[in-house]
């Protein structure tokens, strides 16, 4: 009796006790408290003593903690071992975290806690795929100098459907998946087959899967179409990146309550803004306009008012519209094609500011003087009507070109656009001296014909009108960000690192080569980079340092931790005008909001202002929701942009089918140690020179200085070299073009009368193409 009531009174001794009672009319002991408690102890302990040592009986508090054990094994908290006994992973020399897949059919684990990845070779990656979570044990160092890995169990299965080609072979039928990090076939029993045929595009549900001894086995779910069928890519990308597609019922039953307009209801206590000539200015193709701007003269600078659509008042917490939302994490922009965060109910009606019509917004106005500097700002939930829809090129005929016809047909907010363009001209001036870095990149846009058929790939040009909305949305996040951060509202900033230290060393040894340096020692900061951008503009390898330069940086990513903007040069950043589409906007639009209401209270309670951080109480989100946010919305980007890419690499080659034995001038956009990668001038299309395809010597790889040199003749290719190709293969499966040099460029660079060198061994051909999905 004694040792069940010091057990009992250890169990109420769980700090997390008054937590887990609040959640569970049955409370158990908290995570924590088992991991304390099998920290005490220094052993295994079953089930039966986790149990004794907390005080528990009744079946229902033993079927509760078994519950919880079997939560914490699928999360890596804990291992049980074949007699019962759990342990702590950290304490079992384990590793816990996520495969990443490779397409050689070898793999990584890369750990929870941070550190180098653990190998894990092709017979150990047989049971499992890409983005499982697992636990596993270090079994030495391979031939490489890399910890290998054995997996000892699999706590969570992240492939539940995969797309790809089936085929039947010999009475097997089977589907290659499409992504190139799933390099197990997946079987599909004869009767699982759906009807599909030869060579289609399906997806397959996994129903069962990998094991050491036998691989996936599946089931056709759906016929997508045949290989060559018009916007077969897109729909290739999106069942093979999953992302979301049809709305949920709830989803739909939540937006039939929408009206058509915006509700009287909806204005009360609201800044009436629909007097202001307010003006949206996009791409001449767009189809939802969420941001609007107005600029006036002031005795001491301008005030820029930037109203964004206020999704947060139509998208509430906890609701099926939110989590869905969250969910997609961002829109998906393919070539004519879009996939929306919110269904276009809000995305192109409610929440798209079309011109003439009332629309709920969420307003930051900024008072800037004539330096660049602003004085100070506040945010206001208003209502506004939008003056004008114009587009990026008619603002630049107007500000730049002083097209007569339209200024004449825009008259009533030509003030207002020039009060912009003044504005813009300081603001970058500003931009300049802060050292916001500016990288020179070329994007392009595929234009089609009737038929959906490739016409040509042309470079999207950015005119002035470009970067006057870009000037004033820059000015509004950054004043987004200090506004949450000084009332101490959680949110997610938009985060970039500068360059870590392996890349830095990489950069400076390669510009040392060619008689540069980069300024800031071991720390440079953006202003450094910016320098450097600014004195090789003017050399003729400028785009091949700036290529360098860029990859030296890291991605910008969503995190409730304020480190800064590089690139941009701003201490604090994050991202406020396009809650429509980016789940991390509309997260930053619900803190504005949730400080404003909890500020007239206050007021109207006191009398006064609150104190900054009096505000963030009972706001809904905490800093490690928000992290978990963060993480969530950063790989929702990266999900798209992987997404995107493989649909336009896609189109790209089809483009070239019928160009095989045409010759192109080209620019080396990559080198490897396995060849160099050129994309084509004026198409801006990239393909593969093979190593074996440069002949009359052997070549050697220099990482440092990105090039490959000839071990007999010196000869060198470096990044940036201009070239001439011929395309000699195009594979649409592998999303690759196949180039070599043209008998010109080839007979001007061997050397006449030596014999021909054996060439260098040739490397699989899934190694050429997934060092360089690395390198992107």
């Amino acid at each position: 009796m004694t040792r069940k009531r010091s057990n009992k009174s250890r169990f109420e001794k769980d700090p997390f006790a008054e937590r887990e009672a609040s959640k569970y009319d049955t409370p158990i002991p908290s995570r924590e408290f088992i991991l304390s408690l099998l920290k005490d102890a220094n052993r295994l302990m079953n089930r039966e003593e986790i149990a004794a040592a907390c005080g528990l009986e009744e079946p229902d508090d033993i079927e509760a903690l078994r519950r919880r054990l079997r939560a914490m094994e699928r999360d890596g908290q804990l291992l049980r071992n074949r007699r019962g006994g759990y342990g702590l992973v950290e304490r079992m020399d384990m590793v816990r975290g996520r495969v990443i897949g490779h397409p050689d059919g070898f793999g990584f684990l890369v750990a929870d806690e941070g550190g180098d990845d653990l190998f894990l070779s092709p017979r150990e990656m047989r049971a499992v795929m890409n983005g499982d979570r697992v636990v596993a044990r270090v079994t030495g160092i391979d031939r490489r100098g890399r910890r290998e890995g054995s997996i000892v169990e699999v706590l969570e299965r992240n492939t539940h459907r995969v797309v790809g080609r089936i085929y039947f072979e010999s009475g097997v039928s089977f589907v290659v998946p499409d992504h190139k990090r799933l390099t197990l076939d997946i079987r599909i029993p004869p009767e699982q087959v759906a009807g599909a045929r030869q060579g289609q595009f399906v997806t397959a549900e996994i129903i069962e899967q990998p094991t050491q001894r036998s691989g996936p086995v599946g089931k056709v779910i759906e016929v997508i179409g045949d290989h060559m069928a018009p916007g077969m890519e897109i729909d290739v990308a999106i069942r093979a990146h999953e992302l979301p597609l049809e709305w949920p019922d709830a989803v739909e039953d939540e937006i039939q309550g929408l009206a058509g307009e915006v509700t009287s209801a909806a204005l009360r206590g609201r800044v009436d803004l629909r007097d202001v000539p307010l003006v949206t200015i996009d791409g001449a193709d767009s189809r939802d306009f969420d941001d609007a701007v107005f600029c006036t003269r002031t005795p001491k600078g301008w005030r820029l008012t930037v109203a964004i659509a206020d999704v947060s008042h139509y998208v509430k917490p906890a609701t099926a519209l939110d989590a869905e939302g969250h969910l997609r994490g961002n829109s998906v922009y393919f070539p004519e094609r879009v996939i929306p965060m919110l269904p276009e109910v809000l995305s192109n009606g409610l929440c798209s500011l079309n011109p003439h019509v009332d629309r709920l917004c969420m307003v930051c106005e900024m008072y800037i003087d004539q330096t660049g500097k602003v004085t100070r700002s506040r945010f206001m939930e208003a209502v506004m009507r939008s003056h004008a829809r114009l587009t990026y090129d008619e603002v630049a005929a107007m500000l730049v070109d002083n097209d007569s016809k339209l200024r004449s047909k825009y008259e009533p907010v030509l003030d207002n656009l020039e009060e912009l363009y003044s504005l813009y001209k300081v603001l970058r001036r500003i931009r300049s001296r802060r050292g916001a870095i500016d990288f020179e990149t070329t994007e392009t846009r595929i234009v089609f014909s009737a038929d959906r058929k490739i016409e040509r790939i042309v470079p999207v040009v950015r005119n002035d009108a470009h970067k006057i909305i870009e000037e004033c949305m820059i000015a509004a996040n950054v004043c987004t960000a200090r506004f949450l951060g000084r009332h101490k509202l959680p949110t997610l900033y938009r985060v970039h690192e500068g360059p870590q230290a392996d890349k830095l060393t990489d950069l400076r040894e390669f510009l040392g080569e060619l008689g540069l340096s980069l300024g800031g020692g071991e720390k440079p900061s953006a202003g450094d980079y910016a320098k450097l951008l600014s004195k090789i503009q003017d050399r003729p390898d400028a785009h091949l340092i700036q290529t360098v330069m860029l990859r030296s940086l890291s991605q910008a990513r969503y995190s409730p931790e304020n480190i800064g903007h590089f690139g941009l040069a701003h201490d604090e950043y994050l991202h406020f005008t396009s809650p429509i589409r980016r789940y991390p906007d509309l997260l930053v639009h619900r803190a504005i909001r949730h400080h404003l209401q909890a500020e007239e209270r206050y007021r109207k309670k006191h009398g006064k202002a609150p104190k900054p951080g009096a505000t963030a109480e009972g706001f809904p989100y905490s800093v490690p929701e928000m992290q978990s946010l963060g993480e969530h919305c950063s790989m929702t980007e990266r999900r798209a942009d992987d997404a995107t890419r493989d649909a336009v690499d896609w189109l790209k080659c089809e483009y070239m089918l019928d160009k095989v034995g045409e010759e192109y001038d080209g620019i080396v956009s990559s080198v490897t140690s396995f060849g160099i990668f050129v994309e084509l001038k004026e198409i801006y299309v990239e393909g593969l020179v093979h190593i074996t395809a440069l002949q009359n010597d052997y070549y050697h790889f220099d990482p440092a200085g990105h090039r490959l040199r000839g071990e007999r003749t010196g000869r060198v290719y470096r990044l940036g070299d201009q070239i001439r190709v011929k395309v000699v293969r195009v594979d649409l499966d592998e999303r690759k073009l196949d180039f070599e040099l043209a008998d010109a460029e080839a007979k001007a660079k061997a050397p006449a009368g030596k014999p021909e060198d054996k060439p260098a061994r040739k490397g699989g051909r899934r190694k050429a193409r997934s060092k360089r999905r690395r390198q992107k």
